[in-house]
Parts: structure tokens; sequence; C-alpha cells
């Protein structure tokens, strides 16, 4: 199975080349205090650019790499710098505990992107903001506390990110994943903390669960529609639409468990890119789970006649079922 998954990549980084005119990026890395024997560079992305590199604490890593849009990295699955055609980015990392300490140098945009992380995530820090719900619940955090902290985080940021320089592009996909933290906590946090509990959501002093996402309005530009937390959030949200619907009409809803199900409720919701986004996350990921990959053919194939609209997501698809 590694092979054959190894081969599609190949073949996907390939047809990307031929099929887009891409732009050079340059990130590099001088990293201390690590304790793995491997530094990773992955893209959320896509798994076509990613490279690893023998740790060797103050030696300087670097990758280039070709790439059309805004890309999200990680530097070993915690660090994420976010990247656009052309950039230029060095990033020193001293590891102290479990704190991790980041600077940034190179292009201005560059920069100016991911100082932007930086202080979204200083400003979870200064509101003692969880980012992990069972975290949460764990440390008995009410859902009226954590609905009201995610509000005060969401305007926060809102004010944070219209204050800085980062460009359009990355001011979206930082927006989207903050969107996330805020939204999932709306929805999925009362539900969970009356599972764990027991305390029905009804008497948890929310208001109304299903007006608490009343005035959203879902989001469509191309780095939201790339980003993987925020497609964890529309898909979340198609279930809890659904079951406000039918809870409304006096009917029990069940949270779609399977592949398959979840594949039609989120086709019949959502429409255009929103649509084919979540699709191919969807697909995309059950077939890198590596299980039962068959179960994706018919589904792949209804994908590509009605719903697919991004060259990218087939051509990713389709190498990986070869």
């Amino acid at each position: 199975m590694k092979k054959r998954i190894l081969s599609a990549l190949t073949l996907i980084l390939a047809a990307i080349g031929m099929a887009t005119a891409q732009e050079k990026v340059t990130l590099s890395a001088q990293i201390y205090g690590y304790k793995g024997d491997m530094v990773y560079f992955d893209c959320v992305q896509t798994p076509t650019i990613a490279q690893e590199f023998h740790t060797n604490p103050g030696e300087e890593h670097i990758y280039s790499f070709e790439c059309e849009g805004l890309v999200c990295m990680t530097i070993n699955g915690r660090t994420k710098v976010l990247l656009q055609p052309g950039d230029s980015l060095h990033v020193d990392i001293n590891y102290e505990g479990k704190n991790i300490k980041v600077e940034y140098s190179g292009t201005e945009r560059a920069v100016n992107n991911n100082r932007l992380i930086k202080g979204i995530d200083n400003l979870k820090r200064s509101l003692r903001y969880k980012s992990q719900l069972l975290g949460c619940v764990a440390l008995d955090i009410k859902p009226k506390s954590r609905i009201e902290d995610s509000k005060a985080l969401l305007e926060k940021a809102n004010a944070l990110i219209e204050r800085s320089q980062a460009s359009n592009e990355a001011k979206n996909y930082i927006m989207a994943t903050t969107e996330y933290d805020v939204y999932m906590s709306f929805i999925e946090y009362p539900v969970m903390y009356e599972s764990v509990r027991k305390l029905p959501v009804d008497s948890q002093e929310i208001g109304n669960y299903w007006n608490i996402m009343d005035g959203y309005v879902t989001r469509v530009d191309a780095e939201s529609l790339s980003c993987p937390e925020y497609a964890s959030l529309l898909i979340r949200y198609c279930f809890y639409m659904n079951e406000k619907a039918a809870t409304e009409k006096g009917e029990k809803y069940k949270t779609p468990g399977v592949m398959e199900d979840m594949y039609k409720e989120i086709a019949a919701y959502y429409d255009g890119e929103q649509r084919d986004f979540l699709l191919y996350t969807l697909l995309r990921n059950f077939i890198m789970n590596g299980k039962e990959i068959e179960r994706a053919d018919v589904l792949y194939k209804e994908y590509l006649e009605k719903y697919n609209t991004s060259t990218f997501h087939k051509s990713i698809l389709e190498m990986l079922l070869q």
C-alpha cells in the first residue's frame, strides 16, 4: 500500500507541475532543543510538498518548491508557517520544554503573514484560550464560559487581523482557522459537555442551542477552501443545520457515521466550490487512510461527473486511486 501511495504522489507532482504556472518558494529553518531524530516539513494542502532532514542543532534546513497559491507548512507537526508564490522565509525555532519560541526573517510579505499567526497564538495565550475541547471538559470549563471566551477571541482576532500588514490571502486563511476554533466551540462543546458531564444542553445557560449559529455566513474564498480545519467546521455545520431542521419538525436525526452517508449529506447541503472542497477532503482523507479504498471508487466517479470544479482536486484523487 505504501508503495502504491508513493508512486501516486510522484505522478501527482508531475501532473500538477505540467498543469499550472507556479512560482518558487523557499523555506529554511534552524532548530534548537528539538529531541527528535528527524526534522519534518509538511504541507497541509498536498502531500506532494514535503521534506525531511536529520536533526542537527543549529544547522540550516532549506527546502525549495513551487506552488501557485498560498500553502500552509508545518515544521515537526506543530509550528505552522504560511507561504505564497515567490516567498522566502527563514524560521528560528527554540524548543524550551513544552514551549516553542519562533522568530521569522525573509521577504516582507512572508514575515508579515507569519507574524500574524504568532500574534493570534499570543492572543490565545493571553486569553488562556485552550484549543482542545476535551481538555476544556476535563477542566470543567462551563459551556457558557467557553462560548463567551470564544466570542472574545473572535472579536480580538478580527481587530488584530484588520490592523495587520499581512496579505489578504493570509488574512483569509488565518480567519478561517480562527472561525474553526470559535464556531466548533459553539456547535460541539455544549453536546460534548452534556455527554461527559451529564448536564443537559438546555441547562447550560447558553440560550437556545439551535439559535447559536444564527447569522453565520460560511466562507467561500479560495484560502478558506484550502484549510483543513475549515473543512471540519463546514462538515460539522452541515450536520448541525440538518439536525436543527429535523428537530424543528419533531423528527429524530442521526449524525452520519460512515463515509458514504457523510458524502450524501454534504453533497445535498452545499453547492459549487464549497461542495467540491468538502467532498474532495472527505474522499482524500478516506483514501489516504489506506483501508477499503475500493469503497471510494463509486463516489469518486459520481464526484467527477456531478461536483468537481477543481482540476487540482481531480488530479490528486485520480492519482491516489491508480
